[in-house]
């Protein structure tokens, strides 16, 4: 074990999340086993030509930023971006296997009272649905069931925000993963502001938060704030950086506020995904959302392939500050974050590349052709990084 993963470890954290695959890997994988998501029988509408799907996931330790950043500034608005976060880590899933419509949401809210004011709750409860009116605005219909929010001060620390998503769609909808050598793949990039976004989006995601957090920031944070980190983590690994929340940042002759860029919510690909399945079902092998495991995340879809990414997008400014606080490696940073596209499409041809391209494009979405699937007698990854090619999935 090198020195970054025993940091993740003593941090209680795995980018892998080797554990929890090893737990699952006898679990039945539904009617689609090497689909993004578990798709299952329709049991509810009882009809052989539609599925179900259930998905659930939380904005993670991103809340723990949100906290910091509201205690420090008083911006009750940083909560509304924890929304999103949590939100699209179960409705950009759900798009990678072609579900972008009649979503149902219901919430799940685990608070320590003592310190999450009831506004902060208002503030989650009502952005849910301002977040759902813009989607229907753009033509993606979403229905809120509601939820629990509960006061478990005894087990929340501050503040657990998660979301579970059901959806029933036609069974020739779903997008299966099929990847295959002479697949074209395309990216589109986490960061920018696309149209049906209010400002500047850095790209972080809401994945590696935990080490973004703790090596970013000062130990200030862990004197004022002992309540958003585990008490039993090593106290040389805990928010070892230089950086306040309200320090800048600049980058290519641009200032950046370090909490804006750490706090960017979960850019959403559901408006997009919903052109791309409309017109290209049958030209498309794959949608891959880029979350836990960076760019490496397709190797678990994949089997005597290797993925060639050449014309990966520039580093977004948000990564370079991880990059400069961290000292990890290329190889790390790739595995661990999404490093500038958090979603890749794999299709038949250039002439579909160039389609994607222009669909992004409509939506002020970076997108561009970013590499290539070739043959290969085992299962793994080519990445061309700013130190040179990197490998994984080969000894």
């Amino acid at each position: 074990m090198n020195d970054k993963q025993m940091k993740y470890e003593q941090r209680g954290v795995s980018a892998s999340k080797a554990d929890v695959h090893t737990a699952i890997k006898h679990l039945d994988k539904g009617l689609y086993p090497n689909a993004f998501c578990k798709i299952l029988p329709d049991v509810v509408g009882g009809q052989k030509d539609f599925v179900n799907i259930m998905h659930a996931d939380t904005a993670g330790t991103k809340t723990a930023l949100a906290y910091l950043m509201w205690k420090q500034t008083g911006e009750l608005g940083v909560w509304k971006g924890i929304v999103q976060d949590a939100v699209v880590m179960n409705v950009d899933d759900l798009a990678c296997v072609g579900c972008v419509q009649d979503i149902i949401l219901s919430s799940t809210i685990g608070r320590n009272k003592h310190l999450i004011s009831a506004d902060v709750i208002s503030e989650i409860i009502n952005h849910l649905n301002t977040f759902s009116e813009k989607m229907r605005s753009l033509g993606v219909n979403w229905h809120l069931a509601g939820g629990e929010t509960a006061d478990v001060g005894d087990i929340v620390r501050t503040i657990d925000v998660g979301y579970t998503a059901f959806a029933r769609m036609p069974r020739d909808k779903v997008v299966d993963i099929n990847i295959r050598p002479g697949n074209q793949i395309v990216g589109f990039s986490s960061s920018g502001q696309a149209s049906y976004e209010d400002s500047y989006n850095s790209g972080i995601g809401s994945n590696g938060l935990t080490s973004a957090r703790h090596d970013v920031l000062d130990k200030s944070y862990a004197e004022s704030f002992p309540e958003t980190f585990d008490p039993n983590t090593p106290d040389e690994v805990v928010f070892c950086g230089s950086k306040k929340l309200t320090d800048y940042f600049v980058y290519e002759n641009e200032r950046y506020r370090v909490g804006d860029l750490l706090l960017s919510p979960t850019r959403t690909y559901v408006p997009l995904v919903n052109v791309i399945v409309e017109n290209f079902h049958e030209k498309i092998s794959g949608l891959v959302h880029c979350t836990g495991g960076g760019q490496t995340k397709v190797l678990n879809f994949t089997q005597g392939v290797k993925i060639v990414k050449q014309d990966l997008f520039d580093i977004p400014p948000v990564f370079e500050l991880i990059r400069q606080e961290s000292h990890a490696n290329w190889r790390e940073l790739y595995n661990v974050f999404n490093m500038g596209h958090r979603l890749e499409v794999y299709c038949e041809d250039m002439a579909t590349v160039n389609e994607l391209v222009k669909c992004a494009q409509d939506f002020n979405i970076d997108a561009k052709h970013i590499g290539e699937v070739q043959s290969s007698q085992s299962n793994e990854l080519k990445l061309l990084s700013p130190d040179g090619w990197l490998h994984y999935g080969v000894n």
